[in-house]
């Protein structure tokens, strides 16, 4: 994942485009556990670093994640800490914004977090609403728990109002932020209170029919990551097809829980439909960041003499590890920005070869996947025959 910022001002157009077509496992279809076979296994191929991994191109703008919020909110520190691998504690030097910072994330989807000061005021006429909230995109406002969120909630309001009459397409996401040393009982009351007075005022509008979704949340543990994957989900199109292939993938092959992480921000894109525990998540998560820097340690000459020996090339990473509940922690890299992170039963992990097998054909399908993304971003955007 790559970043770099834009302060100029810059139009964005988004031209919605609708995914379609039937995915299916590529080379072939995925293995039941009882056709297992040993010589079943496959090796997997490598990808390489193409455009052809991402969901989105230069043919298309990317979507805008707008964080907005009074001063001192926390927004600055979730971007840094998320997108830019900032230390949580070392949010306490930020200073605070002061402009419109917009910062383009290069990844498996590309789009801009825009970084809004607390003060900017939406009613203002030097202020273009329209090209802010005109585009497609998720809107995310910052209300800080600890402090008096009265005058929040108040900005909030007006900034809802104001977006939804500029853009009704937009999602709208509230962050409950710094719940951090609060009780489990609290975190759950102080969201719902917050969220019926939002509702209440909305409703007084005429907006009661106003979708927003609450995330209580802080960047001292999991729960930023948890709320911001399920924001950027919202903007993946082609997500019921990768929820699909991995409940594919995890009944034909013994797995707990899957995952499909951005490995740089640690934002999972996809999972399968089984529950989601918070405890599962976080220790996949972790095992993305034990991966990165066991890569780091070892260098990749040490690597590349070491295969050389056992007379096999590694074509993809992978990792695991035994745990005391009788499951297997899985790292299966899928590309330069996914891997996949998943809990296998430890039956089902001695039977390497129709891991390797199936994780190949999702490996397959999810490239599928993105060429044939690609493919419609190319047609769309030829010139009309004269």
């Amino acid at each position: 994942m790559s970043y770099y910022y834009e302060d100029e001002d810059e139009d964005y157009s988004t031209n919605p485009d609708t995914y379609g077509g039937n995915m299916y496992a590529g080379s072939g279809d995925i293995i039941e556990e009882d056709e297992y076979s040993p010589t079943g296994g496959s090796d997997s191929e490598q990808l390489g670093k193409r455009s052809s991994n991402k969901l989105t191109s230069s043919g298309s703008k990317p979507p805008r994640l707008l964080l907005m919020g009074l001063r001192r909110s926390g927004k600055s520190s979730i971007q840094r800490v998320v997108f830019h691998k900032m230390a949580p504690n070392e949010t306490l030097f930020l200073e605070s914004t002061s402009k419109v910072m917009k910062d383009s994330i290069a990844s498996f989807i590309d789009f801009q977090v825009w970084d809004f000061p607390g003060q900017i005021d939406f009613f203002d006429t030097a202020f273009d609403s329209d090209s802010i909230f005109g585009e497609v995109g998720a809107l995310v406002y910052i209300v800080d728990a600890q402090d008096d969120y009265t005058d929040s909630l108040g900005k909030l309001h007006d900034t809802l109002v104001r977006a939804y009459s500029v853009n009704p397409d937009l999602f709208f996401e509230v962050f409950v932020h710094k719940v951090d040393g609060l009780s489990d009982d609290y975190k759950v009351d102080l969201t719902r209170d917050i969220q019926q007075r939002v509702m209440d005022e909305l409703a007084d509008v005429g907006l009661e029919n106003l979708v927003i979704s609450f995330y209580p949340t802080s960047i001292y543990d999991h729960s930023i990551f948890e709320a911001l994957s399920k924001v950027l989900q919202k903007m993946i199109r082609q997500l019921p097809t990768l929820e699909n292939l991995l409940n594919v993938l995890c009944a034909n092959s013994g797995i707990e829980k899957a995952y499909l992480f951005d490995v740089a921000s640690k934002v999972y894109l996809a999972t399968d439909s089984s529950p989601i525990d918070m405890q599962s998540y976080e220790i996949c998560s972790d095992m993305i960041d034990v991966v990165v820097d066991l890569t780091s340690i070892y260098s990749q000459a040490s690597i590349t003499e070491q295969q050389s020996t056992s007379g096999m090339m590694a074509n993809d990473a992978h990792s695991s590890i035994k745990l005391n509940s009788g499951l297997v922690l899985y790292f299966r890299e899928i590309n330069q920005f996914l891997a996949l992170v998943c809990l296998v039963r430890q039956e089902t992990f001695e039977k390497r070869g129709l891991l390797d097998h199936n994780f190949q054909c999702f490996k397959d399908a999810i490239q599928q996947v993105l060429e044939l993304r690609q493919s419609t971003l190319a047609s769309t955007s030829k010139p009309p025959p004269s």
